[in-house]
Order: C-alpha cells, then structure tokens, then sequence
C-alpha cells in the first residue's frame, strides 16, 4: 500500500477512545465535552475485521492508543484479537500508564509487545497542574509494566518550555536507573489546548544541546516504526529520542495512517475529510470494498503537514485523532 508520493504504509496507529482519564491541557483541555457516544466506537469484532483488512493491505505494526486505551474495558481482548491477526508482527500501545498497575501483566499475555508511556514530569504538583491527575499510580504502573516482561518500554516527555524544560537530567537519570527508553517530543498545535500550549514550544535542537551539557552521546542503533532520532548516553544503555514535527518534519518518511476510535481513517494529523470505515463496515460493504475505499484514499495523502500556517491548524483535539 504507497500513497501517491511513493511511500510505503505500513503502520497502523489505532484508537479505542476519545477519553482519557487525565486532562493534559497540551492534548484534552479541561473544557472539552465533545466526546464520541460509546456506540459510535469501533466494537472488538469491527476492529478485528478493518485489521484484517488493513494487514491484507501491507500493515504489519498496529499501535493502540486513545484517548487513553486502558480506560476502554475490553482492551485486553482488543489487544489478543489484533495481535492474532495473520500479518501483524507487532503490536504496542500508548498509555498514561495511571491503570498500568493492574493491565501491564494481561496485556503483555495477550500480545502486546511495546510501550510508550506519557510522562512529563516526575514532580508531583506539576504532574497534577498538567495532568489533573496523580503521579504515583503512573509510577506505579512503569514498576509494573518493567516486571511484565515487554521488550521495550518508551517513556514519552512532551517539552513545554518554562514548564518542564527544567527536568531534562532527573528524566534521564529516572530512565536510566530502570533501563526505559526516553523520547522527547515537540508541540503540535493541534486542538485548542495544543494552540495554547504551542505558546510553551521549544525546539528539541536546544533541549539536545542542553544534553550534550551533562552527557556524552553517540548515535544509536535503534530503530522504530515511528520518526525518532537517537542518540545514546555513552558508558550506559540509555537511549534518547527526538520526535522533532516541527522544527524537523519528518513527513517525506511518513508511513503511518490513523484509525479513530469511531473508525474514521485519517491520513495525516493535520488533515480533514477522514474516510468513515464504520460506517462501511455498518452499511454491509465487503472486505473488497472497503479495500479499494482505503487504496482510494491514498491518493490523498498530504505530501506534509501544514502545522507552520495556522489557517490549517486542526480543531479536533489530538485525544480525537489517535495521538
């Protein structure tokens, strides 16, 4: 499956929820109310079918998200189902970690191999003033995804200048002393929250050249589905990241789509005119329409976001799109 610019798709980032149930302001502001009706999702069966579909089509790594998908009740028989799909070689999923503590052990038994967990600060009151929530079940649940036994966990930090950016050395060392991956991430302005908080952007070339302040690092060998960069901490196993969608764009390598927790397949965060996969799927399409929608479509694939001119920013927030 390529787009119309040659790139090959091949990574699935599928949401199960619009909820969450925290409130970063940068992602779900805490005056959104919007939210799909639970019998607009994707039910289990309806996924297991599009990701059939899709990993007829080329798909080989499906990322579940949300929202945040360990507040969907039957994600860990969402999880079995998408990871037995013929064709699948990996399955991760993005969480807060807040219900980790009790899903990490399910979830690594039905399949799901990676983690990437949002963290953006490892003090308390800060954690909550971004958060609305508490930080120590997040903690929690990392010791309990590290005793799970996945075979890599990625701790997320948003950078938010004059927020956060004070934080760089205590992340590392947090990961470093339990052997996670770090990634830093820039802002997208997506959403009205992500607008605001594009007020906070930093460009990760600075927070690199902070690093090299306390830190030896040398490039890495890791390779991931998604866009980060790595460097590694020398005389250690750490390996830090560089998500950079706005000072770097990465879009000429881009080789994800999303599939909304109400089915809707977007090609590109910052695009608008999603295909409605469930109503396909509710309408009695077969598998062979709906492949040759989903190829269609592909010629749609914008050639790059257009985050740099506001008159395209994206109201939705990212909660709505599958992070």
């Amino acid at each position: 499956m390529q787009d119309a610019f040659g790139r090959t798709i091949s990574y699935l980032r599928l949401s199960v929820t619009d909820r969450c149930d925290f409130r970063c302001w940068y992602c779900l502001p805490r005056s959104h109310r919007d939210f799909a009706k639970q019998r607009d999702w994707l039910q289990a069966d309806e996924i297991e079918r599009l990701v059939t579909i899709f990993a007829q089509l080329g798909v080989r790594h499906v990322r579940l998200t949300g929202g945040e998908p360990l507040t969907r009740r039957d994600i860990v028989d969402i999880s079995g189902r998408v990871r037995r799909v013929p064709g699948i070689d990996e399955l991760s999923l993005s969480s807060n970690a807040s219900q980790l503590a009790r899903l990490a052990a399910p979830l690594a038994a039905s399949g799901v191999s990676r983690l990437n967990i949002s963290l953006d600060t490892l003090n308390p009151q800060r954690f909550f003033e971004l958060t609305g929530g508490e930080l120590a079940p997040v903690l929690a649940g990392i010791e309990a995804a590290r005793d799970a036994g996945f075979s890599l966990i990625k701790i997320n930090m948003v950078m938010l200048r004059d927020v956060n950016d004070d934080e760089l050395v205590p992340m590392v060392e947090y990961c470093r002393e339990r052997g996670l991956a770090l990634r830093f991430i820039e802002t997208m302005p997506i959403g009205s929250g992500g607008i605001e908080a594009n007020q906070h952007y930093i460009s990760l070339k600075v927070i690199e050249e902070r690093l090299h302040h306390h830190y030896r690092l040398q490039p890495a060998a890791i390779r991931g589905s998604g866009p980060a960069r790595y460097l590694q901490v020398e005389d250690s196993d750490l390996v830090v990241g560089f998500i950079t969608p706005q000072s770097q764009h990465f879009c000429d390598k881009c080789n994800r789509i999303r599939l909304s927790a109400i089915g809707a397949l977007h090609l590109c965060l910052n695009s608008e005119n999603p295909l409605s996969l469930r109503d396909m799927v509710r309408g009695g399409a077969d598998d062979l329409a709906i492949k040759a929608a989903i190829l269609k479509s592909m010629a749609f694939k914008p050639e790059r976001h257009t985050f740099d001119q506001p008159e395209t920013h994206t109201i939705r927030p990212m909660s709505a799109l599958g992070g």
